[in-house]
């Protein structure tokens, strides 16, 4: 059969992009289908315009603390619109930096969904288009909870916040994973009143030590946060919203801004039509991101795995080639690390296996830190706290890295690299860490694994036997 397309991506998000790119630059005839435009929810509501939003944030904050101000006596929320500010520059970069680079490929913007018709054809706005592989890149959206009255709240999710025109005066959050975190101390720093509520630590998909710390930290700038709880109900009237817990607790606010956790609508799609199965866990992929259907993959968000955009365009980039590779050549998208990034203050970051994770399968190791207090550059920038906390096991093979403190986003890119290479700790200790970056505490932890080494029986006997 005679195909319009080689290849025909739904969702043009970091997925998406990824395919499209890839395909594109291999020689072959791909189409992009996306209701809402090039970018994504990262591009649009997401990644990127959320740490602007922060960055807005750490600004005016830095601002208020040159100045004097406490916590308490921060200025009212910020007279101008940064949510316009915002908007321009997500325009431009979608369409100016990110939709030349599918130049070569036929896209359907905004034309509505894509409907699957039989395996190979899709409809889109009433027209049809046939393709050989199709890749589903739709994502995921804001899951809201069953909390009686919250849908009469008017809840603010990371698909709708940044249609706001004002900073509120208060806000109540709920949820204490990456997206509350940030979001909980950007409005505060932009002049909010918040409060977060939450079931677990802060960031639970992480480390609790590193949650901790980033309660006391919200603690000090006088963000409310109440841990171990569960919303009962919301209630709405004319003076904002109440958020009433399991507990009691009655927490009140202008507006509410929810983030617990992601969901999965396929019901556009007609997956049935193509074979394609699913379930409340994301769309069936196997190892390789290929779906119950042989020529249909679906990289990114949509399979549930992760829900991380560098997690999305490094499995798009893998489909991509999967689905040309010969059965022995393709790559298993589980078998590369993750690394994990929350963009507070501080910043906390970790790739690899968790201390909790090597407890709970009883495995070996050691522990090496080096603390932000500890490091003359960083008492100097008034940026003294947190670690870099590395496990690994005595011949210094690296199981996980844990990072709190400024510049872990960035830092735990040289980690991941390093477990996914099968790179030992001697490697980190031996390589030349610019200086005073925050990245040499890198160094010193492998220093630390070095130093230990050094107090062997059998080393020191060696040194004094050549000495």
């Amino acid at each position: 059969m005679a195909y319009e397309y080689d290849v025909c991506v739904i969702g043009l998000g970091p997925a998406g992009m990824a395919v499209s790119i890839t395909a594109t630059h291999m020689g072959l005839r791909v189409l992009g289908i996306d209701s809402r435009g090039v970018g994504g929810e990262c591009t649009r509501t997401g990644c990127i315009p959320s740490k602007a939003l922060l960055r807005m944030a750490h600004v005016r904050h830095a601002v208020a603390q040159l100045s004097g101000l406490a916590p308490a006596e921060t200025p009212q929320p910020a007279p101008t619109d940064p949510f316009r500010r915002i908007a321009d520059r997500v325009r431009f970069i979608a369409e100016e930096k990110m939709k030349p680079l599918l130049d070569g490929m036929e896209l359907r913007l905004r034309e509505g969904p894509a409907a699957f018709v039989d395996p190979h054809t899709l409809e889109v706005g009433g027209k049809r288009y046939t393709a050989k592989r199709i890749f589903l890149c739709v994502g995921t959206r804001p899951a809201l909870p069953s909390i009686p009255g919250l849908r009469e709240a008017d809840a603010l999710t990371s698909d709708n916040v940044f249609s706001l025109d004002r900073i509120p005066s208060s806000l109540v959050v709920i949820g204490g994973g990456a997206i509350g975190c940030e979001m909980a101390q950007a409005f505060h720093r932009l002049g909010s009143r918040v409060s977060l509520v939450h079931m677990e630590h802060l960031l639970p998909h992480g480390d609790a030590e590193a949650g901790r710390l980033l309660q006391k930290a919200f603690a000090r700038e006088g963000i409310e946060v109440q841990g171990g709880r569960r919303i009962s109900e919301v209630t709405t009237s004319a003076g904002g919203i109440a958020v009433r817990t399991n507990l009691g607790d009655t927490l009140r606010g202008e507006r509410m801004f929810v983030a617990t956790g992601r969901g999965f609508d396929f019901s556009d799609l007609h997956l049935g039509n193509a074979g394609v199965e699913s379930s409340d866990r994301g769309i069936h992929v196997d190892a390789t991101l290929r779906t119950t259907a042989r020529h249909i993959y679906a990289p990114g968000d949509a399979n549930g795995a992760c829900f991380l955009s560098n997690a999305a365009s490094h499995q798009g980039m893998i489909a991509a080639m999967n689905s040309v590779l010969p059965a022995p050549f393709r790559r298993n998208f589980r078998s590369y690390v993750v690394p994990w990034a929350t963009f507070t203050e501080p910043e906390i970051a970790h790739v690899g296996w968790l201390e909790r994770d090597l407890k709970a399968h009883d495995m070996a190791y050691e522990t090496f830190e080096s603390k932000y207090e500890d490091y003359g550059p960083a008492i100097a920038e008034d940026a003294a706290e947190g670690s870099v906390r590395v496990y690994a096991s005595s011949s210094g093979r690296i199981y996980g890295v844990r990072i709190v403190g400024r510049g872990a986003t960035e830092m735990i890119n040289e980690w991941g690299l390093a477990i996914q290479s099968h790179l030992r700790l001697d490697r980190i200790l031996f390589l030349q860490h610019s200086y005073p970056s925050m990245s040499f505490l890198s160094k010193r932890a492998a220093d630390g694994w070095g130093l230990e080494r050094l107090r062997n029986p059998l080393v020191r006997r060696f040194v004094k036997l050549v000495s």
